[in-house]
Order: structure tokens, then sequence, then C-alpha cells
């Protein structure tokens, strides 16, 4: 299985990019947000690979990150998303906006995704809730940060329910509060739930 491309851009496409690697052009499949971050032809780029084999065909799936690639196998465990569904939510939503969505079960921002409605949106972010922590966490050894010391701001509504978010997702309470605390110092301690989950979320990933 092809897991990643590294190479020159040869031509673009509505939904692909054609990458020369070494004479031979690989046609790879993207979502719009990383054909755009891509460079102009024939400059190099590097692409993680998501390698797809049907009877009849082999589909290389391209993306920026292996974040995008980790959410884009992910999108593809909820009943009713395919492929191309899972291409165009992450044509709108990039990773973080993904996750924060999720952390607050807001099925109306996934569903601004071309093809997505309502019902598949509400499916991804009840699905996809219980997933995010094994998914962030994942080969990273003990807690994504540490603990020692991290308490939360006092008096901060925000900070609570963010946490309670958090929680909800599947994070140990300490954790989360560790993540939340971290991010009202960056953020402010006056800074809204849905911001200091987003940064709470950064902080799991690093």
């Amino acid at each position: 299985m092809i897991g990643k491309l590294k190479g020159v851009i040869d031509a673009y496409g509505e939904d692909w990019v054609l990458v020369d690697v070494g004479g031979v052009g690989y046609e790879v499949y993207c979502s719009p947000r990383t054909i755009a971050s891509l460079p102009q032809v024939g400059e190099a780029a590097t692409l993680a690979i998501e390698t797809h084999v049907r009877e009849d065909q082999i589909k290389l799936y391209g993306f920026s990150s292996d974040a995008e690639r980790a959410w884009f196998r992910l999108l593809q465990s909820v009943q009713g998303v395919g492929a191309k569904v899972a291409l165009a939510v992450l044509g709108t939503l990039s990773p973080q906006d993904l996750a924060n969505a999720v952390a607050l079960q807001d099925k109306a921002q996934v569903s601004r995704s071309p093809g997505v409605g309502p019902k598949v949106a509400q499916r991804i972010v009840s699905e996809l809730k219980d997933k995010i922590p094994q998914m962030v966490l994942s080969g990273q050894p003990g807690a994504a940060i540490s603990l020692a010391g991290e308490e939360l701001p006092p008096a901060a509504p925000a900070a609570a329910d963010a946490v309670s978010a958090l929680t909800n997702l599947g994070y140990a309470h300490a954790q989360a509060s560790a993540a939340i605390a971290a991010a009202a110092r960056k953020a402010g301690e006056e800074s809204e739930a849905a911001e200091l989950i987003r940064l709470g979320l950064k902080e799991l990933a690093g």
C-alpha cells in the first residue's frame, strides 16, 4: 500500500492532482482544502496517502497532514459516510474545526459540507464523540500534556463548560481540566467555551 508520495506537481484537476514521482505520474484525489494548500505545477510536494483497493480499480486519496488522513479514515467509520462525503467534510472543515464541532455536537457546522444533510451530520458528531480521545492519544505514551500544578481558573463558567465538553468526549477530568487551564492562560479567562474547547483539543493533541 502507498502511504506517502513525495514528488513534483505535474497537473491539477477539479478534485485531483497528478504527482510525478521519479517519472511515474500518480493521480491523487484530494479535498479542495488540500488542493489549495499545494504548490504550483512544477514544484515539489509531499502528500500523506490513503490507498483504496477495489476489484476494478486502485484509488489514491491525498492529504496535507497525517491528522487529516486520520480523520478521513475515522469519518468513514460512520454509517452512510464514504470517501466522497469524508473528502467533502474535510474540504469544508479543518481537522481542528471538525474536532471542535464533534466536541460541541455542532451538526450545523458539519452539514455545511456539500452533500452532507442534517441526518448524516448528526451521525458524524454522535458516532465520533467517543472516538476522538483514542485518535488524539494513539501512539502517545501517557497523557498528552503535563498535569502537574494545573488547575482551572476560579469562577470561570466557560472553562467549566469546556471541561464538561471534553469529559463528555471521554477524557479524564484531570486531563480535561489541565488542557482547559492551559487554554485559558493563552486565550484569557474571559474567553467563550467554544474557543477554550478548540484550544484545549490542541493542547491534548500536542
